[in-house]
C-alpha cells in the first residue's frame, strides 16, 4: 500500500551491490506490507471489536513505528544532521493523510484492489513533479500514466456504489502518497535514513496523535496487539525497502515490489474469505503494467538524461 508511503533510498552511501540479498530484502519488505493492510482492515472492521477509526488505526501505525524506530537509533546511533523541517512536516503531512485514507479504503474494498491502487503512487508524483518541479514529461511517461489510470478505472467500476467509494478514497490516498514522493525527492541525499524515518514518524506521531482526540475509542486487547503489530511491521517494511534499494538499482528490484498484491490477495483469501474477481486482476495487472512501464523509462531517462 504504498502502499503505505515509501522512505528516501538515495541519502545514505551505496553499498556493494548485491542482487540476490536486494530481492531478498524486497520481498521480505512485501510481506510486511501487505501484512500492514491485513491488520488495517482488521482493525477497520468487527474482526476484533468495535471497528477502529481509520484517523486511530494510523495513530497506532505511528505510535508503534516510533517506538521500533527509536529503539533502532539507540542501539545503532547513527550520526545525526540538523533535519530540514520545513520539508519533513509537508512530506509527513501528506504521508499520514495518504496511509489514512489507505487504511480506510482497505476496510471497504477487497486488498487486492486497494493494494493496486496505490501503485499508482508514483504516477501522481510525475504528474505532480510537472507544476511543482518544473520536470518534462515525454510520451512515453504520459502513456504509462494512461494505462495505469485505465486500470484504475476497472477498479473504480462506475455505477458500483459500495466499491467505487472504496476505490475513489485508494485513489485520494495514491494521490496524496505521491505528493509525498515528492518532499522526498527534496530530501534525498541530504539526511540518512534512519534520521528520515525518525522525524518522519516523531512529525507523525504529534499529527495523528491531535486528530485522533476527536474519534479516539478504548481498543480490546486484541485491537492494541493489531496497532503494535501493525507499526512494527511497517517499520521493518521501511527498513527492509531502504536494505533493497541500496545493494540494487530501482530498475531491477522495484518490479518485486508489486509482489504486495499477490500476498495481500492471499491474506484476504486465507483471514476474511475474500477473493479477488476478474475484473480486479485485470485492473491490477492493467496499473502494474503502467507502473511497470514508468519505472523502466524512469531508469532509462536516468542512464540516457536527454531521453524522455
Amino acid at each position: 500500500m504504498t502502499v503505505p508511503s515509501a522512505p528516501p533510498v538515495a541519502q545514505a552511501p551505496q553499498v556493494t551491490e548485491d542482487r540476490p540479498r536486494a530481492v531478498l530484502f524486497m520481498l521480505a519488505a512485501t510481506l510486511f506490507l501487505a501484512a500492514t493492510t491485513l491488520l488495517a482492515k482488521a482493525l477497520g472492521t468487527d474482526t476484533l471489536g468495535t471497528p477502529l477509526h481509520p484517523l486511530q488505526v494510523s495513530h497506532g501505525r505511528f505510535v508503534f513505528a516510533f517506538v521500533a524506530i527509536s529503539a533502532a537509533l539507540a542501539v545503532l546511533r547513527p550520526a545525526l544532521t540538523r533535519p530540514d523541517f520545513k520539508t519533513h512536516i509537508a512530506r509527513t503531512a501528506c504521508g499520514w493523510g495518504g496511509v489514512t485514507l489507505m487504511f480506510a479504503a482497505a476496510a471497504m474494498i477487497p486488498l487486492s484492489d486497494a493494494t493496486a491502487i496505490s501503485f499508482l503512487n508514483p504516477v501522481f508524483c510525475m504528474l505532480l513533479a510537472i507544476p511543482l518541479l518544473g520536470e518534462r514529461v515525454g510520451p512515453w511517461r504520459w502513456l504509462a500514466a494512461a494505462i495505469a489510470f485505465a486500470g484504475a478505472m476497472v477498479l473504480v467500476r462506475p455505477g458500483a456504489e459500495a466499491v467505487q467509494a472504496g476505490a475513489l478514497v485508494a485513489l485520494g490516498a495514491a494521490a496524496l502518497l505521491g505528493l509525498e514522493l515528492i518532499f522526498i525527492k527534496r530530501l534525498a541525499g541530504r539526511e540518512g535514513p534512519l534520521q528520515v524515518l525518525l522525524v518522519n514518524n516523531a512529525i507523525g506521531l504529534v499529527i495523528s496523535s491531535i486528530a485522533v482526540l476527536f474519534v479516539w475509542q478504548a481498543p480490546t486487547m486484541a485491537q492494541w496487539g493489531a496497532l503494535a503489530a501493525l507499526g512494527l511491521l511497517m517499520a521493518c517494511a521501511q527498513a527492509c525497502f531502504i536494505n533493497a534499494m541500496r545493494r540494487a538499482e530501482a530498475s531491477f528490484v522495484t518490479p518485486f515490489s508489486y509482489l504486495t498484491l499477490v500476498f495481500a490477495a492471499a491474506y484476504d483469501l486465507a483471514i476474511f474469505g475474500v477473493s479477488p474477481t476478474g475484473l480486479s486482476i485485470l485492473g491490477a495487472l492493467i496499473i502494474i503494467a503502467g507502473a511497470a512501464l514508468l519505472a523502466w523509462r524512469e531508469a532509462r531517462s536516468r542512464r540516457q538524461p536527454f531521453s524522455r
